[in-house]
């Protein structure tokens, strides 16, 4: 054997001890995926501009496009461009479940960084700020959040809207007879259907929801809240080394004004799949996440 032929085989398996060992240090999600080959984003179907399905049935939105950047930064971190990217669509209800039980690698929608959540899964850099309101008709009569007393009110179940809702009949001696429902689009159905007096839910899905409706001027939204919450990527407790990689992520998304230019395109232009424009200026919570990027949970 030549000694150029004995080099390159050295060399060649450096390599293969250099990969192996590697991979061999990778552990929780990061090891589970390059195992298999393949990271699964979890998508919503209806919260609009977030995570939702276009015209042709694909998910799109703000927050999937922070997920898809994850995505392509475990890529690089394992050194796998031929990684697949999967995709499973989530409820409210079951997201939690499917991150906990490894179907569900990070899920990016409207998913509130609580920090009653954060006992059951880790969250990441906050990346929108809302506030919990009404969706009402503008003929309703229902001008503050104590005018649904004796209403119904439209919920999604597995939300947060339904424990401030509780709270809120405790402390201004109201009742409401809550309805619950799968997905956004069969609450604000509900209030357009008038089987419902009000939907509540974050002021932007409420302003998403209603600008999809055929008669979006007869509706408006109380200028009134029940809390301010930060959204934010969901993925695997205990899991340090993955919540590093996907907040750099979202820091230099922010850092570059990417996140920025995300949001002029999801909530200041026309978007999918009926070309309208929510005309939703970032508000000051939002801004403040910019300002001062953090995972922090109410």
């Amino acid at each position: 054997m030549s000694i150029t032929r004995l080099l390159s085989g050295l060399f060649v398996a450096g390599l293969i001890v250099s990969s192996s060992v590697s991979a061999a240090e990778l552990t929780g999600t990061l090891k589970r995926i390059n195992d298999k080959g393949s990271i699964t984003l979890g998508y919503r179907e209806s919260s609009v501009p977030f995570s939702y399905l276009d015209a042709e049935g694909k998910p799109v939105g703000y927050a999937f496009e922070v997920c898809k950047a994850v995505g392509e930064a475990v890529k690089k971190e394992l050194n796998r461009p031929d990684l697949k990217v999967n995709l499973q669509a989530v409820t409210s209800a079951n997201r939690i479940p499917l991150i906990q039980n490894g179907t569900v690698d990070i899920e990016c929608g409207s998913t509130t960084n609580s920090k009653l959540r954060q006992k059951q899964a880790a969250f990441g850099i906050n990346y929108f700020g809302i506030q919990v309101t009404a969706a009402v008709w503008k003929t309703s009569g229902i001008d503050k959040l104590t005018d649904l007393n004796g209403k119904n009110v439209a919920v999604t179940s597995g939300t947060t809207s339904i424990s401030l809702l509780k709270k809120l009949e405790k402390v201004a001696g109201i009742r409401m007879r809550l309805l619950m429902t799968k997905d956004f689009a069969e609450a604000m159905q509900l209030v357009a259907n008038k089987r419902a007096d009000a939907f509540v839910i974050d002021d932007v899905l409420l302003a998403g929801q209603i600008a999809n409706l055929p008669n979006p001027d007869d509706f408006k939204i109380i200028n009134e809240s029940l809390s301010s919450e930060p959204y934010a990527p969901m993925f695997a407790k205990n899991d340090p080394t993955f919540k590093t990689l996907v907040d750099r992520t979202i820091r230099d998304m922010i850092r570059t004004g990417r996140m920025s230019e995300l949001y002029e395109t999801w909530f200041l232009s026309p978007i999918p799949p009926k070309n309208i424009n929510l005309n939703f200026p970032m508000n000051k919570v939002t801004r403040a996440l910019f300002d001062n990027p953090n995972s922090e949970g109410i």
